[in-house]
C-alpha cells in the first residue's frame, strides 16, 4: 500500500489532478464526498450537529441544511472548530473502511486521499507516503469559483481566505503541483508524479 495526500486550496485543481491519478491506476478517497455521506440522515454525525446547532439546521425531511448551518460557521471560528470536531472523526472513521477494502482487493494498491483541509485541521501527515499540493494563484481560484461555480466575488474572496495560505501547504509538501496553466501542463506534471510514485514504491517508504 502506497498512501498520497492531496490537498490544497477551493478551486485550485484538485479534482483535474485526482482524475488523472484514478487513470493512472489510483484508488481516490475523497474527503469531500466522505462528508457529505458522514452527516446523511440516520447517521450519528447528523445528530451531533443537531445537538450542537439546533434543530434550525435541519430541513423538513429531516436532512442537513448546508446553507443555514455554513451561515452559521463561515464567520464564527468557536463554531466552525465544533462542527468539525463531530465531522471530522466520522469522515476519517469512513475513510478507513475504504482504505481496508482497496487494501484487501490489493495489497499494493496506491490510494489518493483527497483531503481539502489537510493543513487545517492539524491532520497527522505522517502517516503518508507522499504529500501533494495542487497550486494555483487567489486570482485564479477567485475566478474559478465565480466562473464556473458561481460564487459572487464577495463570497468567493471569502472562501479562498478563509482557508490556509500556499506558504501553510508548501510547509508540509512533497510535491508542489501548479495547476494555473493548461491541463496538458497540468497532466504532464500529475505522470511525472505517478512515475515518481512507481519508481519509489516498496523502496522508499516514510518510517
Amino acid at each position: 500500500m502506497y498512501l498520497i495526500a492531496l490537498t490544497g486550496g477551493i478551486a485550485a485543481g484538485k479534482s483535474t489532478v485526482a482524475r488523472r491519478l484514478v487513470e493512472h491506476g489510483a484508488v481516490l478517497i475523497d474527503a469531500d464526498v466522505l462528508s457529505r455521506k458522514a452527516v446523511e440522515p440516520g447517521a450519528p454525525a447528523l445528530a451531533g450537529i443537531r445537538e450542537a446547532f439546533g434543530d434550525e439546521v435541519l430541513n423538513a425531511d429531516g436532512s442537513l441544511n448546508r446553507e443555514k448551518l455554513g451561515a452559521i460557521i463561515f464567520h464564527n471560528d468557536d463554531a466552525r472548530a465544533k462542527l468539525n470536531a463531530i465531522v471530522h472523526p466520522a469522515v476519517r472513521e469512513l475513510g478507513e473502511k475504504l482504505k481496508a477494502e482497496a487494501v484487501r482487493n490489493d495489497p499494493d494498491v496506491v490510494i489518493v486521499h483527497d483531503i481539502p483541509l489537510l493543513v487545517e485541521t492539524g491532520r497527522n501527515t505522517e502517516v503518508f507516503d507522499k504529500i501533494v499540493v495542487v497550486e494555483a494563484p487567489q486570482k485564479t481560484r477567485i475566478a474559478r469559483l465565480v466562473e464556473e461555480r458561481g460564487l459572487d466575488l464577495e463570497h468567493a474572496i471569502a472562501r479562498v481566505e478563509a482557508q490556509a495560505t500556499d506558504e501553510e501547504r508548501r510547509a508540509v509538501a512533497d510535491v508542489v503541483i501548479d495547476a494555473d496553466g493548461t491541463l496538458a501542463n497540468t497532466m504532464s506534471q500529475v505522470d511525472d508524479l505517478w512515475m515518481q510514485v512507481q519508481a519509489e514504491r516498496g523502496v522508499s517508504r516514510r518510517p
